[in-house]
């Protein structure tokens, strides 16, 4: 395996550990098995276009950055934020999650504030 597909892999690597995901859990978002990730991120198998699609359409990734390192890791930076406060949300308890929501509320009522001071 030459080194540009190493870093296609590692890229795979850091997509996984960037969106919080185990190696199982990653491999059935993209319908593979946890074997094939675990080969893929030890440099025993090449990354296809296939799976550099499957990746990029599931998780929001971008195409030319899994497969060639350019731009950034995120099509939207919108979205992986939305994503990560999602994922981060569903694993408090519901006592935590009613606390998070109402420091929202607070926030978007300052934030309301703010604008009608500054005319925004």
């Amino acid at each position: 395996m030459d080194d540009f597909d190493k870093k296609i892999n590692e890229r795979l690597i850091e997509t996984r550990h960037t969106l919080g995901l185990s190696q199982a859990k990653f491999a059935e978002s993209i319908k593979l098995s946890n074997g094939y990730i675990a080969s893929i991120e030890l440099n025993n198998r090449r990354v296809n276009d296939r799976i550099i699609k499957i990746v990029s359409m599931t998780f929001g990734i971008n195409y030319e950055w899994l497969k060639n390192g350019t731009g950034n890791m995120f099509d939207k930076v919108d979205d992986f934020k939305l994503e990560q406060i999602v994922r981060i949300f569903k694993k408090l308890d519901p006592s935590f999650q009613d606390y998070v929501l109402k420091q929202f509320d607070s926030l978007l009522a300052l934030q309301e504030i703010k604008n009608k001071e500054t005319g925004e």
